[in-house]
């Protein structure tokens, strides 16, 4: 297994993927959704001509797609004999550790859900079941605290016996589940100049009339999207366009910052320097790899 390439991947993923023959499996939480290409930086028709891509374009944008339902899906496309090898592209961290690592997902009930989003004091009764909860749940995140709750009622389990199971320890541990060379690519300090082109791409591509062309149809996860929820705001007269592309740019670059520290924890990923071509960055990927 090969995998993954952080910012800068596209065109190093397409290489390397033509070179071995290998599938790309994209781990991107919002590729998953139909029509929602530009803003997610979707790979073109005819790159996936050339090389083949899963999962992308799963499900229309109203659906929700849980990173429990992403990993049963990218693991079933892994373990199935149709392939000696993949490539695992994207910057999404939770999805690429749901893929690789031994990530423990427990159920959802919405009605439990609801059920203790209405209760006055969440944390009270989270405290109350364990008191340990405050070393490994975020009190001050009412959402986190939520959830516990809805784990603690459906599975019995505490955050606290949860967090000393053997799966979180590996997990903590980085110990995967498959064998597998994962490799980073970072621009570095050159990655605000590289957004803010990107987002003039975008801006150039037509997204502010695919986010227009899609809003009746967006869910609760998809609307949520680094640059959808912006123009989102646009749209409904809450800011004005200037305003909105500039917040499309803070929130790609605070997203890629925050993709940057979460993957740099990973040991296992080999960090290649930053090169001035496309070809040299290939070709040291390509070294990482064994292919040259």
């Amino acid at each position: 297994m090969l995998g993954p390439t952080a910012a800068g991947k596209s065109e190093v993923a397409l290489a390397l993927a033509a070179t071995t023959g290998a599938p790309i499996i994209s781990v991107d939480s919002m590729q998953v959704y139909r029509g929602m290409d530009i803003g997610t930086a979707k790979p073109s028709i005819s790159d996936r001509a050339r090389v083949i891509h899963h999962m992308i374009d799963l499900l229309s944008p109203d659906r929700e797609y849980s990173a429990a339902e992403f990993q049963q899906e990218a693991r079933g496309i892994i373990d199935s004999d149709r392939y000696n090898t993949v490539i695992i592209v994207g910057g999404s961290g939770l999805h690429f550790r749901a893929i690789v690592d031994p990530h423990d997902f427990p159920p959802h009930d919405p009605r439990v859900r609801s059920e203790m989003e209405g209760l006055s004091d969440p944390v009270a009764e989270l405290v109350a079941v364990d008191p340990g909860a405050g070393g490994v749940v975020d009190l001050a995140n009412r959402r986190r605290v939520v959830r516990a709750l809805e784990v603690h009622r459906l599975t019995g389990l505490t955050p606290t016996l949860r967090a000393g199971s053997l799966e979180a320890e590996a997990l903590r541990r980085y110990q995967s589940q498959y064998q597998f060379q994962a490799v980073g690519l970072d621009p570095g300090e050159e990655i605000e100049s590289r957004i803010i082109s990107r987002s003039e791409a975008m801006r150039e591509a037509g997204l502010l009339d695919e986010v227009a062309a899609l809003a009746p149809s967006l869910g609760r996860t998809s609307r949520n999207a680094v640059g959808y929820r912006q123009l989102l705001d646009h749209l409904s007269g809450h800011l004005d366009l200037e305003a909105a592309w500039e917040g499309v740019r803070r929130a790609t670059l605070g997203l890629a910052r925050r993709q940057r520290t979460f993957f740099r924890r990973d040991p296992r990923i080999r960090w290649v320097e930053w090169a001035g071509s496309v070809e040299a960055r290939i070709e040291a990927v390509g070294r990482e790899w064994g292919l040259n």
